[in-house]
């Protein structure tokens, strides 16, 4: 595919959101540093087991290797973007959403990077809201 991607965070959870519906084990994600750091998170907070960057000319790749139950259940039924390139939607600490009350994960982009609202509400950091996973 030509054409440059406008909204690489979209791209990156369309491509998970994908692979998990049609059951992959892994999904591989051109990298950026944007990227690496919600994979991280997604990781961190069990909704995937491994991220790992593939290093390679022209670009590096992020292979997310996705989790699933003892059955094949999908561990992440749910992906949202929030906040995108023509509306973004910024919260302040005290004003954080909960998604699927609190079962849910909320991904921010604060001035000390990319983290869950979980650890942004906790460190006092309000910032743009990126996505919502459940």
């Amino acid at each position: 595919m030509a054409g440059t991607i406008t909204d690489p965070i979209a791209d990156l959870l369309t491509r998970i959101r994908n692979a998990n519906q049609a059951g992959h084990n892994v999904v591989d994600i051109p990298a950026s540093r944007t990227k690496k750091a919600v994979a991280e998170i997604l990781k961190n907070e069990g909704y995937v087991r491994e991220v790992e960057v593939i290093a390679q000319a022209p670009q590096d790749t992020l292979r997310v290797h996705l989790k699933y139950g003892p059955n094949r259940e999908k561990v992440i039924t749910g992906l949202r973007r929030i906040s995108r390139p023509g509306l973004r939607i910024y919260t302040n600490k005290a004003e954080i959403p909960r998604v699927m009350g609190g079962l849910g994960l909320v991904i921010m982009s604060t001035s000390q990077g990319i983290m869950s609202g979980k650890r942004a509400k906790r460190e006092g950091f309000g910032g743009e809201v990126l996505a919502y996973v459940w």
